[in-house]
Formats: C-alpha cells, sequence, structure tokens
C-alpha cells in the first residue's frame, strides 16, 4: 500500500469513521459488567463479512480506485473492527472463572469471522451477475 499523504489521510479519516460506528454500536448494544461480549463479536463478524465483499469489490469490479481500499478496507472497516477488545474480553472471562465462556469467546470469534470474510466475499460473486468468476 501506498504511503501518500492522500492515502494516510484516507486511512486516518475511515478509521475515525469505523470507530465512531463501532462505540456507536457499544452504546446501542451494552453489555453487562462480566456478560458474554455479544457486541464485540458481533461487530467483529459483520465487518469481516462486509471487508470479505468489499474486498471482492474493490479487487474485481473497481481496482481503479486507489483511495477506496486504504480508506473502506484498512481505515472503516479497520477502525469498525475490534480484534484487541476480543482478547481482552475473552481474558476477563477467563480471569473470572468462566472457563466456558471465556473459550467459547476465543475460539467461535475468529472461526466465526473467517467465515463471514469468505461469505461477504462469495455473496458479492453471486451477487453481481454477468462476471465469468460468477458461474464458477
Amino acid at each position: 500500500m501506498s504511503r501518500t499523504p492522500a492515502t494516510v489521510c484516507a486511512v486516518s479519516l475511515g478509521g475515525g469513521l469505523g470507530a465512531a460506528a463501532r462505540y456507536a454500536a457499544a452504546r446501542l448494544w451494552p453489555v453487562a459488567p462480566g456478560g458474554f461480549p455479544w457486541t464485540t463479536m458481533t461487530v467483529n463478524i459483520v465487518g469481516c463479512l462486509a471487508m470479505g465483499a468489499l474486498t471482492m469489490v474493490l479487487t474485481e469490479v473497481w481496482p481503479a480506485r486507489p483511495l477506496a481500499r486504504p480508506f473502506l478496507a484498512t481505515g472503516v472497516l479497520g477502525g469498525f473492527t475490534t480484534f484487541s477488545t476480543y482478547v481482552v474480553d475473552s481474558q476477563g472471562l477467563l480471569g473470572d472463572g468462566r472457563a466456558a465462556a471465556g473459550l467459547a469467546c476465543t475460539v467461535l470469534t475468529p472461526l466465526a469471522a473467517v467465515a463471514a470474510a469468505w461469505s461477504g466475499a462469495r455473496a458479492a460473486r453471486l451477487l453481481l451477475p454477468g462476471r465469468e468468476w460468477a458461474r464458477a
């Protein structure tokens, strides 16, 4: 990825928007202290679903948009997803003696995120007719 001033600005602006959206999700769907971190898990899954679709579209359909990927993928979706919080949430559950919930969070989040990214890319391919790869 280029490190031009325009790219840095695109990533920064997108990251701020993504982080604001994540903060809004946490405010709209708060988790009780000691509760299972459903909001963090959902944000990460939704972000990865969008990342799969977006990356496929930006790579296959609109590759000539040099600032779209830094702004949307690295910035917005990078700021929206929060795998560092997922780790803190998992550690908190494990530290509180909630081994089953902590292990579920630790294992399910990355598995669901990878499945969501794959599903997003596949869905984007299926929803954009007329492409050779859509029939494959």
